[in-house]
C-alpha cells in the first residue's frame, strides 16, 4: 500500500502497518464526527509518525499512485472532514 503524507511525499507500507493505520483512522473519524478538533489532530500525527516510522520513503520522481492520502494536523475541521470519505481516510479496497 502506497501513503501519502500531503506536503511531505509518498511511503510504501506493508501490512501490519496499514492495519494498525485502520485503527488509528477509526478513532480519527470517530473524532471528526465528535467534532473533537485536539483528538482529530492527535491521530493525524500518529497516523504520520507511523508512516514515517514504518514505511520506505519512495523517490519524489515516483508517480505511483497513492492508495490513501493523510492530511496534515494543521487543517481546520471543516478542511479535514473534506478531506475523508464514508470509509474515513483509508478506503476498504478491494480484494
Amino acid at each position: 500500500m502506497i501513503v501519502r503524507l500531503m506536503g511531505e511525499g509518498q511511503y510504501r507500507i506493508d501490512e501490519a502497518a496499514h492495519t494498525e493505520l485502520d485503527a488509528i483512522d477509526e478513532a480519527a473519524v470517530a473524532a471528526l464526527e465528535a467534532g473533537d478538533e485536539s483528538t482529530l489532530d492527535a491521530k493525524l500525527d500518529e497516523m504520520w509518525s507511523l508512516v514515517r516510522a514504518r514505511g520506505e520513503r519512495l523517490p519524489d520522481d515516483d508517480l505511483s499512485a497513492s492508495d490513501l492520502i493523510v492530511p496534515p494536523s494543521d487543517l481546520t475541521l471543516a478542511e479535514t472532514r473534506e478531506l475523508f470519505s464514508e470509509q474515513g481516510l483509508i478506503p476498504d479496497l478491494p480484494a
